[in-house]
C-alpha cells in the first residue's frame, strides 16, 4: 500500500478540498486496494443457521398467548412443558 497516497488525501481533508466521508471511502479503497483479501471481512459467506428444535419452534409458536404468561409477563415454562409433550413433536424421543 502506497502511504504517500492516503496521506496526499488527508491534506486534501486538512485544505478542505474534500469532506470526512469522502476521504474515508478514498482511504479504504486505498487500503483494500493494496492488501490480499483479508481474514475476518464481511466477505466471509456466514455459515447457515441451525434448524429451531421442536420444543424452540413450540415456544416461538405459544410464547405469546396468555395461557402460558403470568401477569408480569414472564413465560409459564412448566405448564408449556406439559403441554408439549401432549403434541406428537414432544412425545416423539
Amino acid at each position: 500500500m502506497p502511504r504517500g497516497e492516503v496521506f496526499e488525501i488527508l491534506d486534501d481533508y486538512k485544505r478542505g478540498d474534500l469532506d470526512i466521508g469522502e476521504a474515508y471511502d478514498l482511504i479504504v479503497k486505498e487500503i483494500k486496494g493494496g492488501f490480499p483479501q483479508m481474514r475476518g471481512t464481511k466477505s466471509r459467506i456466514r455459515k447457515p443457521k441451525r434448524k429451531l428444535s421442536a420444543w424452540n419452534k413450540f415456544v416461538k409458536a405459544n410464547s405469546r398467548k396468555k395461557i402460558y404468561q403470568f401477569a408480569s409477563g414472564k413465560l409459564k415454562l412448566k405448564k408449556m412443558g406439559i403441554a408439549f409433550r401432549k403434541t406428537p413433536a414432544g412425545r416423539k424421543k
